[in-house]
Protein backbone atom coordinates (compact mmCIF):
# COMPACT_ATOMS: atom_id res chain seq x y z
CA UNK A 1 0.00 0.00 0.00
CA UNK A 2 2.81 2.84 1.17
CA UNK A 3 4.35 1.89 -2.17
CA UNK A 4 1.43 2.07 -4.37
CA UNK A 5 1.01 5.97 -2.55
CA UNK A 6 4.46 6.73 -3.15
CA UNK A 7 4.37 5.82 -6.67
CA UNK A 8 1.02 8.24 -6.83
CA UNK A 9 2.81 10.78 -5.84
CA UNK A 10 6.05 10.54 -7.93
CA UNK A 11 3.59 10.30 -11.04
CA UNK A 12 2.04 13.63 -9.60
CA UNK A 13 5.38 15.23 -8.97
CA UNK A 14 6.38 14.40 -12.32
CA UNK A 15 3.14 15.21 -14.20
CA UNK A 16 3.24 18.79 -12.05
CA UNK A 17 6.64 19.35 -13.18
CA UNK A 18 6.12 18.77 -16.79
CA UNK A 19 3.51 21.02 -16.61
CA UNK A 20 5.52 23.84 -15.36
CA UNK A 21 8.31 23.45 -18.09
CA UNK A 22 5.17 23.96 -20.65
CA UNK A 23 3.60 26.83 -19.25
CA UNK A 24 7.72 28.46 -19.14
CA UNK A 25 7.36 30.95 -21.78
CA UNK A 26 11.22 31.55 -23.96
CA UNK A 27 13.73 30.01 -26.10
CA UNK A 28 16.76 28.06 -26.03
CA UNK A 29 19.81 28.54 -28.08
CA UNK A 30 22.73 26.84 -29.10
CA UNK A 31 25.30 28.15 -31.17
CA UNK A 32 28.65 26.70 -32.33
CA UNK A 33 30.67 29.18 -34.42
CA UNK A 34 28.68 28.80 -37.61
CA UNK A 35 26.00 26.09 -36.57
CA UNK A 36 23.10 27.63 -34.29
CA UNK A 37 19.68 25.68 -33.32
CA UNK A 38 17.06 27.67 -31.85
CA UNK A 39 14.04 25.33 -29.97
CA UNK A 40 11.50 26.25 -27.11
CA UNK A 41 12.48 25.52 -23.58
CA UNK A 42 10.06 22.27 -23.05
CA UNK A 43 11.25 20.48 -26.49
CA UNK A 44 14.85 21.31 -25.37
CA UNK A 45 14.07 19.72 -21.50
CA UNK A 46 12.55 16.66 -23.78
CA UNK A 47 15.66 16.18 -25.75
CA UNK A 48 17.87 16.53 -22.91
CA UNK A 49 15.92 13.42 -20.58
CA UNK A 50 15.34 11.55 -24.19
CA UNK A 51 19.55 12.09 -24.15
CA UNK A 52 20.22 11.36 -20.75
CA UNK A 53 18.09 7.98 -20.89
CA UNK A 54 20.06 6.74 -24.09
CA UNK A 55 23.51 7.29 -22.88
CA UNK A 56 22.35 5.42 -19.66
CA UNK A 57 21.22 2.26 -21.48
CA UNK A 58 23.66 2.20 -23.96
CA UNK A 59 26.43 1.94 -20.67
CA UNK A 60 24.68 -0.44 -19.13
CA UNK A 61 24.32 -2.65 -22.31
CA UNK A 62 28.23 -2.49 -22.77
CA UNK A 63 29.04 -3.08 -18.94
CA UNK A 64 26.81 -5.86 -18.73
CA UNK A 65 28.62 -7.53 -21.78
CA UNK A 66 31.96 -6.74 -20.26
CA UNK A 67 30.99 -8.55 -17.06
CA UNK A 68 28.96 -11.21 -18.46
CA UNK A 69 31.94 -13.95 -18.04
CA UNK A 70 32.70 -12.95 -14.60
CA UNK A 71 29.30 -13.09 -13.95
CA UNK A 72 28.74 -16.71 -15.41
CA UNK A 73 32.20 -17.84 -13.69
CA UNK A 74 30.56 -17.00 -10.37
CA UNK A 75 27.60 -18.25 -11.07
CA UNK A 76 29.31 -21.59 -11.89
CA UNK A 77 31.21 -21.23 -9.03
CA UNK A 78 28.33 -20.92 -6.52
CA UNK A 79 26.79 -24.07 -8.24
CA UNK A 80 29.52 -25.83 -7.25
CA UNK A 81 29.58 -24.63 -3.68
CA UNK A 82 25.99 -24.92 -3.73
CA UNK A 83 26.69 -29.05 -4.37
CA UNK A 84 29.44 -28.91 -2.31
CA UNK A 85 28.09 -27.82 0.93
CA UNK A 86 24.63 -30.07 0.20
CA UNK A 87 27.24 -32.90 -0.25
CA UNK A 88 29.32 -32.12 2.98
CA UNK A 89 26.06 -31.74 5.10
CA UNK A 90 24.69 -34.92 4.10
CA UNK A 91 28.22 -36.58 4.46
CA UNK A 92 28.62 -35.25 7.96
CA UNK A 93 25.04 -36.61 8.88
CA UNK A 94 25.92 -40.38 7.60
CA UNK A 95 29.16 -40.16 9.65
CA UNK A 96 26.91 -39.23 12.13
CA UNK A 97 24.75 -42.35 11.69
CA UNK A 98 27.60 -44.07 11.13
CA UNK A 99 26.73 -45.15 6.94
CA UNK A 100 30.05 -45.44 5.46
CA UNK A 101 29.07 -46.28 2.13
CA UNK A 102 26.23 -42.75 2.07
CA UNK A 103 29.82 -41.32 3.36
CA UNK A 104 31.99 -42.01 1.11
CA UNK A 105 29.34 -41.07 -1.58
CA UNK A 106 28.45 -37.65 -0.21
CA UNK A 107 32.86 -37.33 0.49
CA UNK A 108 33.58 -37.63 -3.19
CA UNK A 109 31.05 -35.65 -4.48
CA UNK A 110 32.79 -32.74 -1.84
CA UNK A 111 35.96 -33.52 -2.71
CA UNK A 112 35.06 -33.35 -6.57
CA UNK A 113 33.14 -30.23 -6.19
CA UNK A 114 35.16 -28.53 -3.53
CA UNK A 115 38.77 -30.54 -3.35
CA UNK A 116 40.37 -27.46 -1.05
CA UNK A 117 37.39 -26.80 1.58
CA UNK A 118 38.15 -27.04 4.86
CA UNK A 119 34.87 -29.37 5.43
CA UNK A 120 35.33 -31.64 2.78
CA UNK A 121 39.32 -32.62 3.70
CA UNK A 122 37.30 -33.18 6.99
CA UNK A 123 34.66 -35.34 5.74
CA UNK A 124 37.31 -37.55 3.63
CA UNK A 125 39.08 -38.01 7.05
CA UNK A 126 36.12 -39.13 9.20
CA UNK A 127 34.31 -41.37 6.01
CA UNK A 128 37.88 -43.15 5.59
CA UNK A 129 37.79 -43.50 9.52
CA UNK A 130 34.59 -44.48 9.71
CA UNK A 131 35.23 -47.43 6.84
CA UNK A 132 38.64 -48.37 8.02
CA UNK A 133 40.46 -46.65 5.58
CA UNK A 134 43.39 -45.78 7.90
CA UNK A 135 45.55 -44.66 4.80
CA UNK A 136 42.83 -42.67 3.18
CA UNK A 137 42.56 -41.14 6.63
CA UNK A 138 46.32 -40.47 6.76
CA UNK A 139 46.48 -38.39 3.16
CA UNK A 140 43.38 -36.36 4.49
CA UNK A 141 44.69 -35.73 7.69
CA UNK A 142 48.30 -34.46 5.74
CA UNK A 143 46.31 -32.50 3.30
CA UNK A 144 45.05 -30.54 6.29
CA UNK A 145 48.17 -29.99 8.50
CA UNK A 146 49.35 -28.65 4.99
CA UNK A 147 47.26 -25.54 5.45
CA UNK A 148 47.19 -22.80 7.68
CA UNK A 149 43.50 -23.02 8.69
CA UNK A 150 43.17 -26.70 9.65
CA UNK A 151 47.02 -27.46 10.64
CA UNK A 152 46.26 -27.95 14.08
CA UNK A 153 43.25 -30.47 13.31
CA UNK A 154 45.19 -32.09 10.97
CA UNK A 155 48.14 -32.44 13.09
CA UNK A 156 45.52 -34.00 16.01
CA UNK A 157 44.20 -36.62 13.27
CA UNK A 158 48.11 -37.72 12.51
CA UNK A 159 48.38 -38.03 16.26
CA UNK A 160 45.13 -40.46 16.73
CA UNK A 161 46.19 -42.13 13.36
CA UNK A 162 49.34 -42.82 15.01
CA UNK A 163 48.08 -43.70 18.32
CA UNK A 164 46.04 -46.17 16.76
CA UNK A 165 49.08 -47.89 14.47
CA UNK A 166 50.69 -48.52 17.96
CA UNK A 167 53.42 -45.83 16.99
CA UNK A 168 54.35 -44.12 20.04
CA UNK A 169 57.34 -42.41 18.87
CA UNK A 170 55.53 -41.14 15.88
CA UNK A 171 52.49 -39.68 17.70
CA UNK A 172 55.22 -38.14 20.24
CA UNK A 173 56.65 -36.56 17.74
CA UNK A 174 53.45 -35.19 15.89
CA UNK A 175 52.50 -33.90 19.73
CA UNK A 176 55.08 -32.14 20.20
CA UNK A 177 55.73 -30.31 16.83
CA UNK A 178 52.14 -29.46 17.32
CA UNK A 179 52.81 -28.11 20.54
CA UNK A 180 55.82 -26.12 19.32
CA UNK A 181 53.63 -24.80 16.47
CA UNK A 182 50.51 -23.88 18.86
CA UNK A 183 51.91 -23.81 22.69
CA UNK A 184 48.02 -23.08 23.68
CA UNK A 185 46.93 -26.54 21.77
CA UNK A 186 44.90 -28.23 24.60
CA UNK A 187 45.50 -31.61 23.12
CA UNK A 188 48.99 -31.53 21.96
CA UNK A 189 50.01 -30.45 25.95
CA UNK A 190 47.98 -33.17 27.23
CA UNK A 191 49.66 -35.42 25.21
CA UNK A 192 52.77 -34.81 25.44
CA UNK A 193 52.56 -34.51 29.43
CA UNK A 194 51.13 -37.81 29.04
CA UNK A 195 53.96 -39.27 27.69
CA UNK A 196 56.54 -37.70 29.23
CA UNK A 197 54.81 -39.08 32.54
CA UNK A 198 54.64 -42.53 31.69
CA UNK A 199 58.71 -41.92 30.73
CA UNK A 200 58.89 -41.32 34.36
CA UNK A 201 60.87 -37.90 32.59
CA UNK A 202 58.94 -35.98 35.90
CA UNK A 203 61.55 -32.60 35.06
CA UNK A 204 59.73 -32.27 31.69
CA UNK A 205 56.55 -32.96 32.45
CA UNK A 206 57.13 -29.65 34.77
CA UNK A 207 58.15 -27.57 32.11
CA UNK A 208 55.06 -28.37 29.86
CA UNK A 209 53.31 -27.64 33.16
CA UNK A 210 54.84 -24.43 33.21
CA UNK A 211 54.45 -23.71 29.22
CA UNK A 212 50.05 -24.60 30.14
CA UNK A 213 50.53 -21.94 32.88
CA UNK A 214 52.09 -19.31 30.88
CA UNK A 215 49.70 -20.25 27.62
CA UNK A 216 46.49 -20.26 29.81
CA UNK A 217 45.42 -23.73 29.76
CA UNK A 218 45.52 -24.43 33.36
CA UNK A 219 44.83 -21.53 36.04
CA UNK A 220 46.97 -21.19 38.97
CA UNK A 221 45.10 -23.49 41.70
CA UNK A 222 44.85 -26.31 39.17
CA UNK A 223 48.79 -25.64 38.58
CA UNK A 224 49.61 -25.54 42.38
CA UNK A 225 47.97 -29.29 42.86
CA UNK A 226 49.49 -30.58 39.54
CA UNK A 227 53.08 -30.05 40.13
CA UNK A 228 53.09 -31.04 43.51
CA UNK A 229 51.41 -34.20 42.27
CA UNK A 230 54.57 -34.16 39.76
CA UNK A 231 57.06 -32.91 42.10
CA UNK A 232 55.62 -36.22 44.55
CA UNK A 233 56.31 -38.57 42.11
CA UNK A 234 59.74 -37.42 40.73
CA UNK A 235 60.76 -37.57 44.55
CA UNK A 236 59.43 -41.34 45.01
CA UNK A 237 61.72 -41.83 41.90
CA UNK A 238 64.91 -40.45 43.05
CA UNK A 239 64.28 -41.20 46.75
CA UNK A 240 67.30 -43.96 46.17
CA UNK A 241 69.01 -42.33 43.86
CA UNK A 242 69.45 -38.62 44.73
CA UNK A 243 68.39 -37.88 48.05
CA UNK A 244 68.85 -34.40 48.47
CA UNK A 245 66.20 -33.31 45.06
CA UNK A 246 63.80 -36.30 46.57
CA UNK A 247 63.88 -33.95 49.69
CA UNK A 248 63.32 -30.57 47.95
CA UNK A 249 60.83 -32.17 45.55
CA UNK A 250 59.24 -33.77 48.43
CA UNK A 251 58.73 -30.44 50.91
CA UNK A 252 57.68 -28.61 47.62
CA UNK A 253 55.25 -30.73 46.75
CA UNK A 254 53.68 -31.04 50.34
CA UNK A 255 53.88 -26.75 50.36
CA UNK A 256 52.44 -26.89 47.08
CA UNK A 257 49.54 -29.06 48.24
CA UNK A 258 49.35 -29.89 52.10
CA UNK A 259 46.64 -32.65 51.72
CA UNK A 260 48.19 -34.57 49.18
CA UNK A 261 48.71 -37.76 50.99
CA UNK A 262 52.00 -39.24 49.49
CA UNK A 263 53.64 -35.62 49.57
CA UNK A 264 53.00 -35.63 53.25
CA UNK A 265 54.25 -38.57 54.16
CA UNK A 266 57.35 -38.28 51.71
CA UNK A 267 57.72 -34.75 53.47
CA UNK A 268 57.34 -36.11 56.62
CA UNK A 269 60.03 -38.81 56.29
CA UNK A 270 62.61 -36.03 55.17
CA UNK A 271 62.05 -33.80 58.35
CA UNK A 272 62.03 -36.40 60.71
CA UNK A 273 65.66 -37.51 58.75
CA UNK A 274 66.97 -34.22 59.37
CA UNK A 275 65.97 -34.10 63.27
CA UNK A 276 62.70 -32.09 62.83
CA UNK A 277 60.10 -34.44 64.46
CA UNK A 278 57.54 -31.81 65.50
CA UNK A 279 57.82 -29.72 62.02
CA UNK A 280 57.33 -33.56 60.59
CA UNK A 281 54.49 -34.56 63.08
CA UNK A 282 52.51 -31.37 62.42
CA UNK A 283 52.58 -31.84 58.44
CA UNK A 284 51.09 -35.22 58.83
CA UNK A 285 48.06 -33.93 61.23
CA UNK A 286 47.37 -31.22 58.47
CA UNK A 287 46.95 -34.10 56.50
CA UNK A 288 44.73 -36.29 58.32
CA UNK A 289 42.30 -33.62 59.25
CA UNK A 290 42.34 -33.31 55.71
CA UNK A 291 41.57 -36.82 55.07
CA UNK A 292 42.82 -39.38 57.27
CA UNK A 293 45.05 -42.57 55.96
CA UNK A 294 46.98 -45.61 56.92
CA UNK A 295 50.21 -43.97 55.26
CA UNK A 296 49.29 -41.23 57.36
CA UNK A 297 48.61 -43.50 60.61
CA UNK A 298 52.01 -45.54 60.08
CA UNK A 299 54.28 -42.32 59.33
CA UNK A 300 53.24 -40.40 62.31
CA UNK A 301 53.45 -43.96 64.64
CA UNK A 302 56.82 -44.21 63.52
CA UNK A 303 58.25 -40.59 62.79
CA UNK A 304 60.77 -41.76 65.50
CA UNK A 305 62.79 -45.50 63.91
CA UNK A 306 63.13 -47.34 67.49
CA UNK A 307 60.20 -46.26 69.73
CA UNK A 308 58.62 -48.73 71.40
CA UNK A 309 55.15 -49.95 71.02
CA UNK A 310 53.56 -47.97 73.99
CA UNK A 311 55.18 -44.95 72.86
CA UNK A 312 53.69 -45.33 69.20
CA UNK A 313 50.29 -45.77 70.92
CA UNK A 314 50.36 -42.84 72.63
CA UNK A 315 51.74 -41.32 69.43
CA UNK A 316 48.42 -42.58 67.57
CA UNK A 317 45.90 -41.27 70.15
CA UNK A 318 47.34 -37.75 69.59
CA UNK A 319 46.79 -38.18 65.81
CA UNK A 320 43.48 -39.31 65.77
CA UNK A 321 42.22 -36.71 68.36
CA UNK A 322 42.92 -34.49 65.08
CA UNK A 323 40.13 -36.50 63.85
CA UNK A 324 38.67 -38.99 66.09
CA UNK A 325 35.07 -39.30 64.47
CA UNK A 326 36.48 -40.82 61.21
CA UNK A 327 36.90 -44.81 60.51
CA UNK A 328 40.34 -45.28 59.68
CA UNK A 329 41.05 -43.25 63.06
CA UNK A 330 39.47 -46.71 64.52
CA UNK A 331 41.49 -48.59 62.62
CA UNK A 332 44.59 -46.39 63.61
CA UNK A 333 44.21 -47.18 67.17
CA UNK A 334 42.67 -50.65 67.05
CA UNK A 335 46.96 -51.18 64.36
CA UNK A 336 48.82 -49.35 67.10
CA UNK A 337 46.69 -50.80 70.23
CA UNK A 338 47.42 -54.62 68.41
CA UNK A 339 51.35 -53.75 68.43
CA UNK A 340 51.39 -52.13 71.87
CA UNK A 341 49.34 -55.83 73.31
CA UNK A 342 46.35 -53.56 74.22
CA UNK A 343 44.28 -56.09 72.93
CA UNK A 344 41.23 -54.50 75.01
CA UNK A 345 41.80 -50.88 73.23
CA UNK A 346 42.03 -52.63 69.99
CA UNK A 347 39.09 -54.17 70.53
CA UNK A 348 37.11 -51.34 72.03
CA UNK A 349 37.86 -49.00 68.75
CA UNK A 350 36.79 -52.08 66.56
CA UNK A 351 33.63 -52.61 68.38
CA UNK A 352 31.36 -50.48 66.34
CA UNK A 353 31.99 -52.10 62.89
CA UNK A 354 32.46 -55.69 63.47
CA UNK A 355 28.66 -56.20 63.02
CA UNK A 356 29.31 -55.24 58.94
CA UNK A 357 33.03 -54.99 59.50
CA UNK A 358 35.20 -54.37 55.63
CA UNK A 359 38.34 -56.87 55.07
CA UNK A 360 40.49 -54.68 57.19
CA UNK A 361 38.64 -54.73 60.52
CA UNK A 362 38.08 -58.45 60.09
CA UNK A 363 41.77 -59.39 59.51
CA UNK A 364 42.24 -56.96 62.58
CA UNK A 365 39.33 -59.11 65.05
CA UNK A 366 41.71 -62.40 63.81
CA UNK A 367 44.88 -60.51 64.86
CA UNK A 368 43.17 -59.40 68.04
CA UNK A 369 41.38 -63.02 68.52
CA UNK A 370 44.50 -64.57 68.37
CA UNK A 371 47.05 -62.36 70.39
CA UNK A 372 44.86 -61.87 72.86
CA UNK A 373 43.21 -65.25 73.64
CA UNK A 374 45.46 -67.31 71.40
CA UNK A 375 41.66 -68.55 70.30
CA UNK A 376 43.04 -69.75 66.57
CA UNK A 377 39.39 -71.14 65.70
CA UNK A 378 37.75 -67.71 65.58
CA UNK A 379 40.85 -65.95 64.39
CA UNK A 380 40.35 -68.50 61.35
CA UNK A 381 36.72 -67.27 61.31
CA UNK A 382 37.24 -63.79 61.38
CA UNK A 383 39.64 -64.38 58.56
CA UNK A 384 37.61 -66.45 56.34
CA UNK A 385 34.54 -63.57 57.08
CA UNK A 386 37.35 -61.10 55.83
CA UNK A 387 36.71 -62.93 52.44
CA UNK A 388 32.68 -61.95 52.33
CA UNK A 389 33.56 -58.65 53.90
CA UNK A 390 32.69 -55.02 52.36
CA UNK A 391 35.75 -53.47 50.12
CA UNK A 392 37.94 -51.08 52.06
CA UNK A 393 38.79 -47.68 50.14
CA UNK A 394 41.56 -48.04 48.20
CA UNK A 395 43.78 -45.95 45.28
CA UNK A 396 41.25 -45.76 42.62
CA UNK A 397 41.38 -43.89 39.17
CA UNK A 398 39.26 -44.54 36.11
CA UNK A 399 37.71 -48.07 37.44
CA UNK A 400 41.57 -49.37 37.70
CA UNK A 401 42.16 -49.99 41.32
CA UNK A 402 45.95 -49.79 42.67
CA UNK A 403 47.69 -51.18 45.94
CA UNK A 404 49.56 -47.90 45.88
CA UNK A 405 49.63 -44.43 44.92
CA UNK A 406 50.28 -43.12 41.13
CA UNK A 407 50.32 -39.62 39.68
CA UNK A 408 48.44 -40.84 36.47
CA UNK A 409 45.83 -42.70 35.71
CA UNK A 410 46.99 -46.05 33.64
CA UNK A 411 43.24 -45.76 32.14
CA UNK A 412 43.40 -42.12 30.08
CA UNK A 413 46.66 -40.98 31.12
CA UNK A 414 45.05 -38.23 33.50
CA UNK A 415 47.50 -36.31 35.96
CA UNK A 416 46.16 -36.78 39.59
CA UNK A 417 43.19 -39.25 38.65
CA UNK A 418 44.07 -41.57 41.62
CA UNK A 419 41.46 -40.88 44.27
CA UNK A 420 41.40 -42.52 48.17
CA UNK A 421 37.60 -43.93 48.05
CA UNK A 422 35.72 -47.24 48.40
CA UNK A 423 35.83 -48.98 44.38
CA UNK A 424 32.35 -48.82 43.20
CA UNK A 425 32.35 -49.78 39.38
CA UNK A 426 34.70 -52.40 39.84
CA UNK A 427 36.30 -54.95 42.17
CA UNK A 428 40.50 -55.30 42.17
CA UNK A 429 41.08 -58.93 40.92
CA UNK A 430 42.10 -61.47 43.76
CA UNK A 431 41.27 -59.01 46.43
CA UNK A 432 38.00 -58.67 47.43
CA UNK A 433 35.12 -61.66 47.74
CA UNK A 434 31.17 -61.72 48.68
CA UNK A 435 30.25 -65.15 49.83
CA UNK A 436 26.53 -65.54 50.51
CA UNK A 437 25.75 -66.38 54.04
CA UNK A 438 26.27 -69.46 55.20
CA UNK A 439 25.10 -70.64 58.74
CA UNK A 440 28.81 -72.22 59.25
CA UNK A 441 30.17 -68.83 59.63
CA UNK A 442 27.92 -67.79 62.07
CA UNK A 443 28.88 -70.99 64.16
CA UNK A 444 32.22 -70.02 63.33
CA UNK A 445 32.19 -67.00 65.59
CA UNK A 446 30.14 -68.89 68.65
CA UNK A 447 32.26 -70.57 71.24
CA UNK A 448 31.62 -74.11 69.66
CA UNK A 449 33.63 -73.29 66.79
CA UNK A 450 36.32 -75.11 68.06
CA UNK A 451 34.34 -78.26 67.12
CA UNK A 452 33.83 -77.71 63.46
CA UNK A 453 37.50 -76.71 62.77
CA UNK A 454 40.82 -78.92 63.19
CA UNK A 455 42.46 -78.33 66.49
CA UNK A 456 45.98 -76.40 66.17
CA UNK A 457 48.21 -74.88 68.87
CA UNK A 458 46.87 -71.81 70.01
CA UNK A 459 50.79 -70.27 69.71
CA UNK A 460 51.06 -71.05 66.28
CA UNK A 461 50.56 -67.92 64.26
CA UNK A 462 47.78 -66.92 61.64
CA UNK A 463 48.74 -67.46 58.45
CA UNK A 464 45.53 -67.63 56.55
CA UNK A 465 44.77 -64.75 54.12
CA UNK A 466 42.56 -63.39 52.21
CA UNK A 467 44.11 -64.85 49.04
CA UNK A 468 44.74 -68.00 50.09
CA UNK A 469 41.20 -68.36 51.28
CA UNK A 470 39.52 -67.89 47.63
CA UNK A 471 41.47 -66.54 44.59
CA UNK A 472 38.36 -65.23 42.79
CA UNK A 473 36.73 -61.77 42.42
CA UNK A 474 33.50 -62.15 41.99
CA UNK A 475 29.76 -61.27 43.77
CA UNK A 476 27.63 -64.57 44.37
CA UNK A 477 24.49 -64.34 43.52
CA UNK A 478 21.65 -64.53 46.82
CA UNK A 479 21.11 -68.48 46.05
CA UNK A 480 24.53 -69.83 45.90
CA UNK A 481 25.68 -71.58 49.07
CA UNK A 482 29.76 -71.26 50.04
CA UNK A 483 30.19 -75.14 51.64
CA UNK A 484 33.15 -75.35 53.72
CA UNK A 485 34.60 -78.85 54.51
CA UNK A 486 37.10 -79.42 57.10
CA UNK A 487 39.50 -82.33 56.34
CA UNK A 488 41.09 -84.11 59.28
CA UNK A 489 44.80 -84.68 58.13
CA UNK A 490 45.19 -88.35 59.77
CA UNK A 491 42.04 -89.21 58.66
CA UNK A 492 43.08 -88.01 55.29
CA UNK A 493 46.14 -89.73 55.09
CA UNK A 494 45.21 -92.98 56.27
CA UNK A 495 42.12 -93.97 53.87
CA UNK A 496 42.18 -94.99 50.48
CA UNK A 497 41.13 -93.02 47.78
CA UNK A 498 37.49 -95.47 47.09
CA UNK A 499 36.78 -94.09 50.49
CA UNK A 500 36.74 -90.34 50.17
CA UNK A 501 33.47 -89.68 51.62
CA UNK A 502 34.09 -91.70 54.75
CA UNK A 503 37.30 -89.30 54.81
CA UNK A 504 35.36 -86.43 55.36
CA UNK A 505 33.15 -87.05 57.92
CA UNK A 506 30.00 -87.40 55.89
CA UNK A 507 30.57 -83.88 54.58
CA UNK A 508 30.55 -85.02 50.85
CA UNK A 509 26.97 -84.90 50.60
CA UNK A 510 27.02 -81.19 51.63
CA UNK A 511 29.55 -80.23 49.18
CA UNK A 512 28.35 -82.18 46.51
CA UNK A 513 31.81 -83.53 44.58
CA UNK A 514 34.23 -86.05 45.62
CA UNK A 515 37.17 -85.33 47.73
CA UNK A 516 40.78 -84.41 45.74
CA UNK A 517 42.93 -86.57 44.68
CA UNK A 518 46.06 -85.99 46.72
CA UNK A 519 46.06 -85.95 50.90
CA UNK A 520 45.55 -82.38 52.35
CA UNK A 521 47.41 -80.64 54.68
CA UNK A 522 46.84 -80.03 58.61
CA UNK A 523 44.52 -77.32 60.21
CA UNK A 524 43.24 -76.94 55.96
CA UNK A 525 40.31 -75.68 55.03
CA UNK A 526 38.78 -76.64 51.80
CA UNK A 527 36.03 -74.40 49.84
CA UNK A 528 33.69 -76.40 47.67
CA UNK A 529 32.59 -73.48 45.85
CA UNK A 530 28.87 -73.71 44.04
CA UNK A 531 28.24 -74.66 40.08
CA UNK A 532 26.36 -71.41 39.77
CA UNK A 533 27.75 -68.62 38.17
CA UNK A 534 29.03 -66.35 40.87
CA UNK A 535 29.36 -63.26 38.31
CA UNK A 536 27.03 -61.25 36.65
CA UNK A 537 27.17 -58.66 33.41
CA UNK A 538 25.00 -55.90 33.78
CA UNK A 539 22.75 -55.00 31.11
CA UNK A 540 24.60 -53.01 28.39
CA UNK A 541 24.25 -49.10 29.35
CA UNK A 542 21.52 -47.24 27.17
CA UNK A 543 22.33 -45.00 23.97
CA UNK A 544 22.89 -41.98 25.37
CA UNK A 545 19.85 -38.86 24.91
CA UNK A 546 21.96 -36.84 22.54
CA UNK A 547 24.15 -37.99 19.76
CA UNK A 548 26.75 -35.32 18.68
CA UNK A 549 26.24 -34.93 14.69
CA UNK A 550 30.14 -34.33 13.96
CA UNK A 551 31.99 -36.76 15.19
CA UNK A 552 35.58 -36.06 16.60
CA UNK A 553 38.57 -37.18 14.88
CA UNK A 554 38.71 -39.64 17.70
CA UNK A 555 35.21 -40.84 17.20
CA UNK A 556 34.98 -41.76 13.68
CA UNK A 557 31.56 -44.13 14.25
CA UNK A 558 29.73 -46.35 16.54
CA UNK A 559 31.34 -48.89 18.86
CA UNK A 560 29.88 -52.22 18.15
CA UNK A 561 31.31 -53.62 21.00
CA UNK A 562 28.95 -53.78 23.97
CA UNK A 563 30.51 -52.43 27.38
CA UNK A 564 31.62 -54.48 29.67
CA UNK A 565 29.93 -54.47 33.19
CA UNK A 566 30.77 -52.88 36.18
CA UNK A 567 31.77 -55.95 38.25
CA UNK A 568 33.26 -57.97 35.35
CA UNK A 569 36.16 -59.44 36.30
CA UNK A 570 39.79 -57.62 35.29
CA UNK A 571 42.93 -58.74 36.31
CA UNK A 572 44.66 -55.85 34.48
CA UNK A 573 44.48 -52.46 33.07
CA UNK A 574 42.32 -51.83 30.12
CA UNK A 575 43.90 -51.87 26.55
CA UNK A 576 43.03 -48.93 25.57
CA UNK A 577 40.33 -45.99 26.22
CA UNK A 578 36.82 -44.97 24.35
CA UNK A 579 37.69 -43.79 20.82
CA UNK A 580 40.66 -46.15 20.57
CA UNK A 581 42.80 -43.93 23.12
CA UNK A 582 45.79 -45.59 24.46
CA UNK A 583 46.43 -44.93 28.22
CA UNK A 584 49.90 -44.04 29.43
CA UNK A 585 51.36 -46.55 31.89
CA UNK A 586 54.09 -44.95 34.13
CA UNK A 587 56.38 -47.20 35.99
CA UNK A 588 55.32 -48.20 39.64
Amino acid sequence: MLRIILFLVIIALAAAGAAWVAEQPGDVVLSWNDWRAEMRLPVFVLGLGAAIVSIVLAWAIITGLWRAPSRMKRGRFERRSGRARHAITQGLLAVGHGDAAAARNHASAARRHAPHDPLALLLQAQSAQLEGDRDGARRAFLAMAGRDDTKSLGMRGLYIEAQRADDPYGALAIAEEALRLQPNSTWASQAVLGFRCARADWSGALDILETNLSSGLVDKKVFRRQRAVLLTARAIDLEDSDESLARDSALEANKLAPTLIPAAVLAAKCLAETHQVRRAMKVIEAAWQAQPHPDLAAAYANIKPGDPANIRLARVQNLIAKNPADFESALAIARAGIDAGEFARARRALQPFIDNPTQRVAMLMAEIEHGERGDTAKARAWTLRAVRALPDAMWTADGYISDHWRPVSPVTGRLDAFQWQVPIAALPARKAVVIEDNPFHDALIASSATEALPAANAHDPVTVTIESVVETTVVAPKQAEATVVTVEPEAAADKPKDQKGSSRGGATKDAGKSAPEAPVAASETVIAMPSTPLFHRRPSQATPPVIPIVRAPDDPGVDEEAAPGDFTEQSAAPAGQTGNWRGYRPPR
